[in-house]
């Protein structure tokens, strides 16, 4: 078989996947996790039952399958705006320019990880997928705070690992606002965090 070829059987798994999480993450905007039924998603996707299981066989195969998902948009969003090379000021202003951008761009990303993360405060198999997520969204600013106390952009007795917590914590109540005072709303959270944490010149 020629190397370079492409597995049709291969590509057509990982589309049927593809098509699988967006039908889930459909029907969690919709109807909420509680909400979500296998039959339901088979049909969206034209296929039956028995395939679909072959794909997602459990509940918690196809909240990872969703959650992968998930991290794949965010990680197209990061490689669109890359961090590399970047002081901590300019990270920092890019990772608030992100959120900007799913809250307005991708709110349904939102809607699905509030419901995750509900899901997950009583189903510890939930949490056990959703909970990675966030940490590695808060590990990313931790790592941005001692940054810019090593190069003088934040408070020299910044805690990085307290900052990091009350940044990711404040974005995330932006996201339970209502949809007329998120945006807003979030401009006011982003601007406090900034005379908080930033050091005055």
């Amino acid at each position: 078989m020629n190397p370079d070829q492409p597995n049709s059987k291969r590509e057509s798994g990982d589309d049927r996947r593809v098509a699988i999480a967006l039908a889930a993450r459909q029907i969690i905007v919709e109807k909420g996790l509680e909400g979500l039924r296998t039959r339901d998603i088979a049909a969206r996707v034209g296929i039956n039952i028995a395939t679909l299981h072959y794909h997602v066989p459990s509940k918690e195969a196809l909240v990872a399958l969703v959650a992968e998902s998930i991290r794949h948009d965010f990680r197209a969003q990061s490689m669109r705006h890359p961090r590399e090379g970047k002081s901590a000021l300019e990270q920092i202003h890019l990772e608030f320019d992100d959120f900007r951008e799913t809250v307005r761009d991708m709110p349904e990303l939102i809607i699905i990880l509030t419901e995750l993360g509900e899901r997950a405060r009583r189903d510890s198999a939930v949490a056990a997928i959703v909970t990675p997520l966030h940490q590695f969204w808060r590990n990313q600013f931790v790592e941005i705070y001692r940054l810019g106390i090593a190069d003088g952009s934040f408070r020299p007795d910044l805690d990085p690992e307290g900052a990091a917590l009350i940044t990711t914590g404040a974005m995330s109540d932006c996201w339970r606002q209502s949809t007329v005072s998120r945006v807003d709303r979030l401009e006011l959270v982003l601007a406090e965090l900034e005379r908080a944490f930033f050091r005055k010149s």
